[in-house]
């Protein structure tokens, strides 16, 4: 079986190989790649056993060689959040194989069940309670030789995480990551941390909550990275219950949904990375 690696790892590494570039022409050239490699990828949702169980091996390699998981003897990793009703599970596939997997939950206070919710319930409860729609994005995992072949992978995956955020007008898209790891997600999303590391559903490290309130920052990642954009229609076709698969539809196009006014929502409160490290 081809080595795995989860999100965190690959995308520390995609991260600092752009990173490193101040010149507009570098972030364009490759803002391109990420856009040819959009025509390569379907996003699929897991509606067949076989496609599940596709899904919890990746998810199992990619765990148990981070350490974050003990071996077991069914060689798959899968928990009861895998079928809640709030749940959508993708894989990501190129040319056909699966390449990635996504598990997004999507909270509400009537469908308050996520991972991130089990682990934080104390800063999440009163978003919930005052209304507040909430995306929390898990189980990310890439197969780790298709990601060296396709360097913009986890790019290509998290473009979910903002289509799920945008379909659903949510107020917070959270990311629950180790603290080593957050550099990524400020950078990308502007994510900030609201929470020291703590035990996490499922795994053995602890991870942080980071979070952004989604309706705020949009635009400005889609200028910065335009294959973040999609169409009303391709948000639709992933997200309403049933949808068959679609091939990502990278066409600029701004959603017919009102936006949630920043001010509706409560903030939570910041922590300085000293502070984390402490």
């Amino acid at each position: 079986m081809a080595p795995l690696a989860t999100l965190s790892n690959q995308s520390r590494l995609t991260y600092s190989d752009h990173a490193g570039s101040d010149h507009a022409g570098s972030e364009s050239n490759f803002c391109d790649s990420i856009a040819l490699l959009l025509d390569k990828i379907n996003y699929r949702h897991a509606d067949s056993s076989e496609q599940r169980e596709a899904i919890f091996r990746l998810r199992y390699e990619a765990y148990l060689r981070e350490g974050a998981i003990s071996p077991n003897s069914s060689g798959t990793f899968s928990d009861p959040y895998d079928e809640t009703s709030n749940v959508y599970l993708f894989g990501v596939y190129i040319d056909d194989e699966l390449a990635a997997s996504i598990r997004i939950h999507v909270a509400s206070k009537e469908h308050p069940a996520c991972p991130s919710f089990e682990a934080f319930p104390d800063i999440l409860q009163p978003e919930l309670d005052a209304g507040n729609v909430i995306v929390d994005p898990n189980r990310f995992v890439v197969d780790e030789s298709l990601s060296r072949l396709h360097r913009g992978l986890p790019y290509a995956i998290l473009r979910l995480c903002g289509m799920a955020a945008r379909y659903f007008g949510a107020d917070h898209l959270l990311a629950a990551v180790r603290p080593e790891h957050q550099a990524f997600y400020r950078r990308i999303f502007h994510h900030r941390a609201v929470c020291e590391p703590r035990l996490y559903p499922g795994l053995a490290r602890p991870l942080s909550l980071m979070t952004i309130h989604y309706p705020t920052v949009a635009e400005q990642v889609h200028r910065r990275y335009p294959f973040f954009r999609s169409t009303f229609f391709e948000r639709r076709m992933l997200f309403e219950r049933n949808a068959p698969m679609l091939r990502a539809n990278r066409e600029p196009a701004r959603s017919q949904e009102p936006a949630r006014s920043p001010g509706s929502v409560t903030p939570f409160v910041e922590l300085g990375a000293a502070h984390l490290a402490g």
